[in-house]
């Protein structure tokens, strides 16, 4: 079967980039590295997958558009900027996921539904303005090609504001107490690898199944509301 008549899962990760990241933004893009080089280990896998990653603070930057890792060198390294924005995330994925996944159509391709990897170390600094993006994005009558959300809360991200970013509650995960952030920065994206590989896996092998793993050191947000 040729690729361009196969499937594929657009899946992208939307990692905080606020001050209160400056300590650990290496941690992070070290775990980016070490996702980059886990897909080429696996072109199989990688085949299968489409990749995009977005930084947010009061703004965002689209430092990887959605595309094939196996045919980029390497990621770039994400920085640090004012403010958390979650409202600012969730507009432009609002306009890029479906533009994205008519993209990957006229292509050929069929699209397994996209998958967001949320990662925040903070509370929103945007109350009462985010939630209305947010709605627009996961509700599937008004946005067809609305993402799974997986959302990830580590330093001072609540459980309650992680629990309504998920758009599952097993979707919603928040660090154990006392476990280091740039420790549980490592974990998440060790997740994240066996996420996308074992996703993409189970595309190759027939299933439509998107795969997530739980980071270690990491607990449900159910579980803490």
């Amino acid at each position: 079967m040729s690729e361009t008549s196969g499937r594929v899962l657009p899946v992208y990760l939307v990692a905080d980039e606020s001050r209160s990241m400056s300590p650990v933004v290496d941690e992070l893009n070290a775990g980016l590295s070490s996702l980059h080089d886990a897909l080429l280990r696996e072109p199989m896998a990688a085949a299968k997958v489409r990749f995009s990653v977005l930084g947010f603070s009061n703004d965002v930057i689209v430092h990887v558009a959605l595309a094939d890792l196996r045919a980029e060198a390497a990621l770039p390294r994400l920085s640090v900027r004012d403010g958390t924005s979650y409202g600012a995330a969730f507009s432009v994925l609002l306009d890029r996921i479906p533009a994205d996944v008519r993209a990957l159509k006229r292509e050929g391709f069929s699209v397994h539904r996209p998958a967001v990897f949320f990662l925040s170390d903070g509370q929103p600094t945007d109350p009462g303005q985010w939630e209305e993006p947010y709605r627009q994005l996961v509700d599937r009558e008004r946005t067809p090609t609305a993402p799974n959300i997986i959302a990830c809360g580590i330093g001072d991200a609540r459980a309650a504001t992680i629990l309504q970013v998920a758009t599952r509650p097993e979707f919603g995960f928040v660090a154990t107490p006392g476990v280091e952030v740039g420790l549980a920065i490592a974990e998440f994206c060790t997740a994240l690898t066996k996420s996308v590989i074992k996703s993409g896996q189970a595309l190759g092998g027939g299933e439509a199944e998107l795969v997530v793993e739980r980071p270690d050191n990491f607990r449900m947000a159910l579980d803490v509301v």
